[in-house]
This record gives C-alpha cells, structure tokens and sequence, in this order.
C-alpha cells in the first residue's frame, strides 16, 4: 500500500511543520511549561489565520470543506512538534455541527470556530464504566464531568449525555448560568477543567448516529497526534542512544536496546497503517466502528509501550524536567485517556465482533457494516 501523501497534503505538512517549529523548540516549550497557560495561545492564533483550525468544517460555512487526511498530515506535525493547541477538538465538533441543518444555535458555534473561539469536546462515556456522566431531561443537561480540556476556557462544550432513548450529543454554552467550573492543569501541561452542569440548556440536540461519528473521527485524531509523538519520540531516543556511551561503547549497540528500539518502530509502523485505514474509510464516508476501536487500542500500546522504553533507555536524564524527554511521556499518557482506555475499545470490538457475522475481511463475504 501507498501511505504517502499527495502534493497538496503534503503543502499542509509542510506549513504545519514550520509554523510549530516557530513556536515550539525545546526552550519555548519549557517557556509555555512555567507559564501556567492553558494552551498555546499565540500559536492558536497563527493557526486561525494559517486556517489550519478549518480543515474539516464545510466551504459552505467558510471552511476548507477537506477531508481527515489533510487533517492528519497536520495533526502528525503538531504531534512531533508536542503543540499544545486544540486543532482537532474545535474542527471536528464544529463540522459535526455544520451537518446540522436550520438550526441557529449551531451556525453560531460553527461561525465562534470559524473565529477561532474554542469548543471543548467531551466524550467522558468512553471512559466511564458507567457510560454517559451528563444525563438530557426536557431540554436541559443535568451531571459533572471531570478533566474536560480547555473546559475554563472555551464558549461551547460538545459531549455525550444520557436520555431517556439513549445517548445523544448536546451542545451547552458553557457560559450560561447553569454551569459551574473548576479550572486545573493536566500532566502535559494543558488546561482542563471539571464542569457541573445544572439545568444547563441544550442548544443543539443530535443522535447516537452523530455519537458514533464524532467518536470515530476523535480517535483518528488522537491516533493522529500519537503516531506524531512517537516518531519525534523515537527519533529522539535513537541519537541519544547512539551518543551515550557505556563500556566505552554506544548503548545503541546493545542488543538489548536495539531491539527495544526495533519493537516501538514496529509498533509505530503499524499503528500508521491502522490509522491510514480508518482515515480512508472517514473519507470515503464508510462504516468504521471497528477500524476505531482497533486504531484506539494500538494506539494506547503505542504510546505507553514506546513511552516507557524511551525513558527507560534515558536513564536519569528521562525524569530530569530541564531536559525535553519528558514531556513526550506525558503526552503519551494524556492521549492514552483521551477518548477511552484500550481495554474499553477492545471490549466493545469484541461486542462488535460478536453482533456482526457479516464481515469484509472473511473475503468470500460482502462487507455490511
């Protein structure tokens, strides 16, 4: 199979790659670490104006109207790169609203993104053994949810609540009176906040057709972003290994470490085919539950398996915050939680696999789901 881009998305990857080294070199991510600031804030401005925060959302609304290819030739980059901005989580949630026909709450949160004002994404039911935290009750939205990115500073929030007939997606002005915030700082040095919501009004209300959709595009997105920390993290890891000496011999020599670098290029290469699978079949609109669910579960071993070994093989220099290798470790983990836990995703292929008996890759079948 061919995986590499095309010369226009290529353009992409290119400005992204250069406008996140502007802002993203090893001193000026130590800069945004001390800071205290939720996100990249001057960064995200620059990708308004590149556009780069429109890929996804329709011409119609003023968007680009591309596809989740160019957005993962972006989001590779801002993953090498550890830029900490919202890039996925704005677009998809405002395409998501754009497909929404006559309703005028959602062409406002379309034209906000379309500003550059943010829209916080929340798929905490992923997480959750016990399903949807938020419940939908005549209109309003009762419940807490915990760790919401960039929750304190977003005008919209777009999550998963519980209604009578099943889950539905709500959109809440997270300025309205009916929600409360407690702000705080994850690992990676990006702002969350715990959100509780109380007769908070749903501005737009949409199906588990629109449930499973956004699912779907937010694990190729993290799996986007994770496939783009592990190269920069191998990368990395193998000049480093190949410089530190012990014995008087490089410890890349070791046949030990070599292989443990074999094994995270092993696993980055194909966790890019399983993610360049399922970006395909969002393209082309086809059916992708369980191309998600699988792309979520290796992207979890991914990160955290290559994760660990790049600091292990860093010795004390890995845990020491003034040298960079750490904060790759900290988005490995962040990402790992950010749209459910590889052994949720494994559950429910499972379930999935066990309710479909019609399946492509028997090859004498037709593939129907």
């Amino acid at each position: 199979m061919d995986f590499q881009l095309s010369q226009d998305q290529r353009a992409f990857a290119d400005m992204a790659q250069s406008l996140f080294a502007d802002y993203c070199n090893d001193d000026k991510l130590r800069e945004h670490d001390i800071s205290g600031q939720p996100y990249m804030q001057s960064l995200w401005q620059q990708c308004v104006t590149a556009g780069l925060h429109s890929i996804l959302i329709p011409e119609s609304a003023g968007g680009l109207g591309l596809g989740m290819t160019e957005l993962l030739a972006v989001l590779v980059q801002q993953g090498r790169a550890l830029a900490q901005v919202p890039l996925w989580q704005v677009q998809v949630a405002a395409d998501t609203l754009a497909k929404v026909q006559g309703n005028a709450a959602a062409e406002q949160a379309v034209q906000a993104a379309m500003a550059g004002e943010l829209i916080s994404v929340s798929l905490e039911s992923l997480t959750c053994s016990h399903g949807a935290q938020l419940r939908l009750e005549g209109g309003k939205v009762y419940g807490k949810l915990h760790a919401v990115a960039l929750g304190a500073q977003a005008k919209y929030l777009l999550a998963v609540a519980k209604a009578a007939d099943g889950n539905r997606l709500v959109l809440v002005d997270l300025a309205a009176a009916g929600v409360q915030k407690v702000a705080g700082m994850r690992e990676d040095y990006y702002g969350v906040a715990d959100l509780a919501l109380f007769d908070a009004p749903a501005l737009v209300t949409l199906d588990e057709a629109a449930v499973r959709s956004l699912s779907e595009y937010a694990v190729a997105s993290t799996a986007a972003l994770q496939q783009g920390v592990t190269q920069a993290q191998l990368e990395r890891t193998v000049a480093y290994v190949s410089e530190r000496k012990q014995f008087d011999r490089p410890i890349g020599s070791f046949q030990l470490v070599a292989g443990q670098m074999a094994d995270g290029y092993i696993l980055m290469q194909a966790q890019r085919s399983a993610l360049s699978q399922l970006v395909w079949r969002l393209d082309e609109q086809l059916p992708s539950a369980p191309q998600a669910h699988a792309l979520r579960a290796q992207s979890n071993e991914l990160g955290l398996k290559v994760g660990r070994v790049a600091q292990h093989v860093h010795g004390g220099m890995g845990v020491d915050v003034t040298y960079p290798m750490h904060r790759f470790m900290f988005w490995c983990r962040a990402l790992a939680v950010e749209v459910g836990s590889g052994e949720h995703h494994l559950e429910a292929l499972g379930q999935w696999l066990a309710d479909n008996d019609t399946l492509g890759w028997k090859y004498d079948l037709p593939e129907a789901c």
